[in-house]
């Protein structure tokens, strides 16, 4: 379906994921990418709550968690500091902000949706995933 049949535009979304200590495999959802292909739309809201990381490890690093999930914002907007990540079409950046790692920051598994409005969609998930 397009968005003449329906008024909806289908989107991919994942969650991104905070995990301190990746050998106790705990969590705290701390972002979200979302992408919309037919909006030529993609961004990443964060949420960092320092306490509840620290919960799980009192040593992390908030500030290099932050400093990671600005580099993410930073790649879905096309920033310069991105580098050739910030410049790759779209969908080439979700796939790379989608792709797992074993890393402290880790995104969740692809979901897909529709929505009217793609900015308005991510403060949505961002009220019901992560704050």
């Amino acid at each position: 379906m397009t968005r003449t049949q329906t008024g909806l535009l289908g989107y991919d979304c994942v969650v991104l994921r905070a995990v301190p200590r990746p050998d106790r495999g705990e969590q705290v959802n701390v972002g979200a990418v979302l992408y919309c292909q037919e909006a030529d739309f993609l961004a990443a809201a964060v949420h960092v709550d320092a306490d509840r990381l620290r919960a799980l490890d009192p040593a992390v690093d908030v500030e290099l968690l932050t400093a990671a999930l600005d580099g993410i914002r930073d790649v879905c907007a096309g920033a310069p500091c991105a580098g050739d990540a910030g410049t790759a079409n779209l969908r080439t950046r979700f796939g790379w902000l989608s792709a797992p790692r074993s890393t402290v920051l880790q995104p969740g598994p692809i979901h897909g949706g529709l929505t009217a409005d793609p900015t308005a969609e991510l403060e949505r998930l961002m009220d019901r995933m992560v704050r």
